[in-house]
């Protein structure tokens, strides 16, 4: 067992690095800062557009009407077809993310479980026995038109592949 005092922790814990090495590593981290890209700003107009351009080509996928694609969103008809034509000008509210990131993740568990691109595609339209879907299919869920009806898609898919990644 470990002693709790300062002098038995002291021969546990690494000595302070000299004011040379320490000089060096911060040189270091500013110069590896300075070649890194600036992350994206995440609430930007152009963050928005390429979001929204991903979620447009998964409804696609997966043969999705246009008033299937403004309930998954949760926005008005008029908002939908701007977004549609990518004519935003400002980024995404809170809520929309939210949803948006259920439907990646939905979209994403399901590359993983049904590899084959017809599979995962159609899955979200084929009647399901498994107690949350009652014989519906996931995209009758998940057009509930409550965020937590993506998430619970979501959930159910993650649990799935065997874990929680909530």
């Amino acid at each position: 067992m470990l002693a709790s005092t300062p002098t038995a922790l002291s021969n546990v814990l690494p000595t302070a690095p000299s004011s040379a090495s320490s000089a060096r590593a911060s040189r270091h981290s500013q110069a590896a800062a300075a070649a890194q890209p600036a992350p994206p700003e995440l609430h930007s107009a152009e963050t928005a557009r390429h979001a929204l351009s991903v979620f447009f080509k998964i409804a696609d996928k997966w043969g999705l009407s246009p008033g299937e694609r403004q309930t998954l969103l949760g926005v008005s008809r008029t908002v939908f077809y701007r977004w549609q034509r990518q004519e935003l000008n400002s980024g995404l509210d809170a809520a929309t993310a939210e949803r948006l990131s259920y439907v990646f993740r939905i979209y994403g568990a399901l590359q993983v479980l049904l590899p084959a691109a017809a599979a995962a595609d159609g899955w979200v339209k084929q009647a399901n026995t498994a107690p949350l879907f009652g014989g519906q299919s996931a995209l009758a869920r998940m057009l509930g038109g409550q965020t937590g009806d993506l998430k619970d898609v979501a959930d159910y898919l993650d649990a799935q592949r065997g874990g929680d990644f909530a």
